[in-house]
């Protein structure tokens, strides 16, 4: 286990390097686990981010910035920071947790990630650890549009149709698949004025309704754009194309919420008779 390339791409270096290794160990592994030090790191962490936030956009209000820190600091955020440093080439498991993929778990990650900011913290004081936490945060926010970065595309999809004076989606089931115990539901997100007609998969009602407002969201986006012309077409079409992606609500960990987006060139009346109650 290198752990010079994980301090290098932390861009940190351990006075005390017990400080790291207990920060790396999860409670499956040894009585001295990581716990208290992601305790004291979610802290700092929410500190810092708060701090970058407030500086950086000083036109948003106190409900925006809450938010935006929400959003940057949840489990998902953290388990895609995780993934960047290749984290779980370093933790330290215990037997049944390795045997059992705990190294691929987006919780254990998420957590190992903020123990790590929490040792930075008792190793070189406040500054340090904002400067690493800086380090993650600040090109992601270079490449994000704060008025959307955290929104569902439930909520972004409306808040796009109010702003050009058209009528709010619906959303219908038009059929569920599977078992009783792991049902896949096919949920159908209209805009007539528009003529968009898509369709959302996902494991529960929630997960297809976001998944088919993610796509309705960027034909309508398009068919705007290109003026009556583009909503024209965007009728002719809509029934032909067919496109697929995971619903925005989920984390990684959460199988059961995952979504796909397709414009099908289905008969709407053959779906209806597959839907089940």
């Amino acid at each position: 286990m290198n752990l010079q390339l994980l301090q290098t791409r932390l861009g940190y270096s351990f006075r005390d390097p017990s400080l790291l290794q207990q920060a790396l160990t999860h409670r499956s592994h040894s009585s001295l686990h990581n716990e208290r030090l992601e305790f004291l790191g979610d802290s700092v962490l929410n500190c810092v981010v708060a701090s970058i936030l407030y500086e950086r956009f000083n036109g948003l209000a106190e409900g925006d910035l809450s938010r935006l820190r929400a959003n940057l600091v949840k489990q998902q955020s953290l388990y895609e920071i995780a993934q960047k440093l290749e984290l779980s080439n370093f933790l330290r498991l215990g037997e049944g947790e390795l045997k059992s993929g705990g190294f691929r778990r987006p919780s254990i990650l998420a957590d190992t990630l903020e123990a790590l900011l929490g040792a930075i913290f008792l190793d070189g004081g406040f500054d340090c650890a904002r400067a690493t936490i800086r380090a993650f945060y600040i090109p992601l926010l270079d490449s994000v549009d704060p008025r959307t970065l955290g929104k569902d595309a439930k909520t972004l999809l409306q808040e796009f149709l109010q702003s050009k004076k058209i009528s709010l989606p619906t959303y219908n089931v038009v059929a569920t698949h599977g078992a009783a115990h792991s049902q896949e539901f096919e949920i159908e997100c209209l805009v007539p004025k528009l003529g968009i007609q898509v369709f959302g998969r996902g494991g529960s009602r929630r997960a297809g309704e976001q998944a088919a407002a993610r796509l309705a969201l960027d034909v309508a986006e398009q068919a705007v754009q290109k003026g009556p012309g583009g909503m024209r077409k965007a009728k002719q079409r809509s029934a032909q194309l067919k496109l697929a992606g995971i619903a925005t609500d989920q984390s990684a960990d959460q199988n059961s919420d995952q979504g796909e987006l397709s414009m099908q060139a289905e008969d709407p009346q053959s779906r209806q008779q597959t839907h089940q109650p």
